[in-house]
């Protein structure tokens, strides 16, 4: 639950601060937090554009990161992972990656995508649309590109109680696609699929949520399935350090073409909701290491909220830590993980009922950070042993992608690894 600040639509541009309604997991979801950072959404809506006001704004696709990183976290969004056919190499990668450039560009701006176009978001505006792309490991090698593979790109390591399905992760192209009106993330989605017929096929998909903009009385941080505040301690731009904990420079270990990138960990969490539900209000608290009423750390005097610091010494009258050793706030806190931290941006799901007759329901993590060798994975391996919050969480799907930086006008996605 330790996240981002509340939005305050006061008009900051698309690179200022602003906090999400989104739906992350909690301050690490057992994967290392959750939830996301974002930024206000941006002014260019057009009062006679359709949609509305809501429908009409527009997320620009040109700029030096790719879009769906920074920007607020809209209300639907799509997750898939394509590969590639074989025998596609490296001229019929460029090739779909620009057709996919262009789709973007016109989907984005709220127009038909022309090529493949279903027709299926006529009446829509743009809806805050956001397409991100990022490559898997094994689409260097298939691509005829295995010298320009990233070091920190190699396999993240099995954490305990891991429970993988291969058939839903990895994969060698991936695609976030946000926007507030779940018919223009499908038809989105669509279109990249049916461009991308004949070069690669699509190997998994998932279909997330968070709170719609607007659908709360004033801005606030979201709550996930588990009932919880989720988006408190969230890395924020403006803050010391930022980009160095989510953009990748170029160095003895980080090629130059991914300069301006990032790397994305992608997580499939499921939430033991019936076991979690089952537990009174008080252990649900103890759990996470704060009150399920108004975010606040357990300890902190009435009228406290979610920005109160937490105070991770503190002790009752009998001398126990106010916040136990094992709540998800305390061993997910940067401070007990070597300051790694990363950019959440995840959303809920809900996909039904498993056969046991539980709710197929959770998380879909997704992390930014400059290397996972020094964000996710100390994190994870850290929650995986001693957070009590695991006990009611199975990740259940994984992937690891490089997103390469923004696209210049002009240039298309992934350009600056063929150049």
């Amino acid at each position: 639950m330790d996240h981002a600040q509340s939005p305050d639509r006061s008009g900051f541009t698309r690179r200022a601060l602003l906090g999400t309604a989104g739906a992350g997991l909690l301050a690490g979801a057992g994967a290392g937090v959750a939830g996301a950072v974002a930024l206000d959404r941006p002014g260019e809506a057009s009062a006679t554009a359709p949609g509305g006001t809501l429908g009409a704004a527009r997320v620009p696709f040109h700029g030096e990161h790719q879009a769906g990183i920074l920007e607020p976290q809209q209300a639907r969004v799509q997750l898939a992972a394509f590969d590639l056919a074989e025998g596609v190499g490296r001229d019929g990668l460029r090739t779909l990656l620009q057709r996919w450039t262009g789709a973007a560009e016109r989907l984005t701006a709220g127009e038909s995508a022309e090529e493949a176009d279903t027709q299926v978001a006529l009446d829509a505006g743009p809806c805050s649309l956001t397409l991100t792309v990022g490559f898997g490991a094994a689409l260097f090698d298939k691509a005829g590109l295995a010298d320009r593979r990233p070091q920190a790109l190699e396999p993240l390591p099995a954490f305990p109680a891991d429970a993988l399905d291969p058939a839903r992760g990895d994969g060698d192209l991936f695609v976030q696609i946000g926007a507030d009106d779940a018919l223009v993330a499908v038809h989105a989605l669509r279109v990249l699929q049916r461009q991308a017929a004949g070069t690669a096929a699509l190997r998994w998909q998932s279909a997330g949520f968070a709170r719609t903009p607007g659908a709360t009385t004033r801005p606030m941080t979201g709550r996930n399935l588990m009932g919880q505040i989720d988006g408190t301690n969230n890395p924020a731009p403006g803050e010391d350090g930022f980009a160095a904990k989510v953009f990748c420079t170029a160095g003895p270990d980080q090629p130059a073409w991914l300069a301006g990138g990032s790397y994305l960990v992608f997580r499939r969490i499921r939430m033991l909701l019936d076991n979690w539900e089952a537990l009174p209000l008080e252990r649900q608290e103890r759990v996470i290491g704060r009150r399920k009423s108004d975010g606040a750390p357990l300890g902190a005097p009435a009228g406290a909220g979610e920005r109160t610091p937490v105070d991770l010494a503190a002790q009752g009258p009998d001398g126990a830590l106010t916040i136990p050793a094992d709540a998800h706030v305390r061993v997910a806190a940067p401070a007990a993980n070597g300051g790694a931290a990363m950019l959440r941006r995840g959303f809920s799901y809900h996909d039904g009922l498993l056969p046991d007759g539980s709710p197929d329901a959770g998380l879909l993590f997704l992390a930014f950070q400059a290397d996972p060798r020094k964000g996710f994975t100390p994190v994870q391996r850290k929650l995986s042993r001693g957070d009590g919050l695991s006990r009611f969480l199975r990740h259940e799907a994984s992937g690891l992608y490089a997103v390469p930086p923004g696209v210049p006008a002009g240039g298309y996605l992934g350009q600056q690894l063929f150049d």
